[in-house]
């Protein structure tokens, strides 16, 4: 067995509720977010259970050397960012909420290497202060963020159909996204219904669809890397090179993070 000194870094894995045949209690990572930590960031995946009974923050923050926090089905309550709850906007996942928004917060405090994807990224926002939109398509001028479907309403089978890039992004001229991936406009998926409201006092966006939804924040003054993404990144870094460097800088992140720990 290697010695810490000498291991791979570690990135833990928020995972989600889901009930097994409606019955059965379980926690689900998808496998994109896995294989995305172990090929691009070069780091050892190890899944944080989003049951806040079952996460001690203190002692997850000594064992992994990142955080990413996945996309998911479920929204953001929307009492964690004072609304009232509303039938239509369920699923919800009241349990990975409560670790999720702890967790961000930690881990910026701490300075341990923070992504967030998707739903991830609107879990940073409000741990920071921020509100949610339930359904970014229901407001003026916006365009339908979510995936794909085809004529009869179910869920297009074709994963390259689903993932497409689908709308540009306009990155802050400078800003960390900007320098990170060497362009100002990048072309991204969608997959989401929510979407950032008014950012938190710390969240500061670089990132903008054609149609003013945020893509893109970072936390300020955080002392390490905290960074989050509306766009589902973990699906294809492998080949595709916006998604690539973000996960690389990302591992780079962690690696370095846990050189100096």
């Amino acid at each position: 067995m290697s010695g810490r000194g000498t291991r791979k870094p570690v990135v833990g894995v928020i995972g989600s509720t889901f009930l097994v045949n409606d019955r059965f209690a379980t926690q689900l990572v998808g496998e994109a977010n896995l294989w995305a930590v172990a090929d691009v960031a070069g780091a050892q995946p190890l899944m944080i259970p989003g049951i806040p009974e079952l996460s001690d923050i203190g002692a997850l923050l000594d064992i992994v050397d990142g955080v990413l926090l996945t996309g998911a089905r479920a929204n953001v309550h929307p009492t964690f960012y004072g609304t009232a709850p509303d039938a239509r906007y369920e699923p919800y996942d009241l349990r990975r909420d409560e670790t999720a928004l702890a967790l961000s917060r930690a881990c910026v405090d701490h300075g341990v290497p923070l992504l967030g994807i998707c739903r991830g990224l609107q879990e940073m926002n409000v741990a920071f202060g921020g509100t949610l939109h339930p359904e970014v398509r229901d407001l003026p001028g916006r365009m339908n963020h979510r995936a794909p479907r085809q004529e009869d309403g179910d869920f297009h089978p074709d994963p390259l159909v689903v993932f497409a890039d689908r709308h540009d992004v306009r990155l802050t001229p400078g800003g960390t996204f900007a320098r990170l991936l060497g362009r100002d406009v990048i072309r991204v998926n969608s997959l989401h219904g929510q979407a950032v409201e008014v950012a938190g006092d710390r969240v500061i966006v670089e990132g903008l669809a054609e149609d003013g939804t945020v893509e893109a924040i970072r936390i300020a003054d955080a002392p390490g890397f905290a960074l989050g993404v509306q766009w589902h990144a973990e699906y294809d870094p492998q080949t595709n090179p916006i998604n690539r460097t973000l996960f690389q800088a990302f591992g780079a992140a962690v690696t370095a993070g846990r050189a100096v720990r």
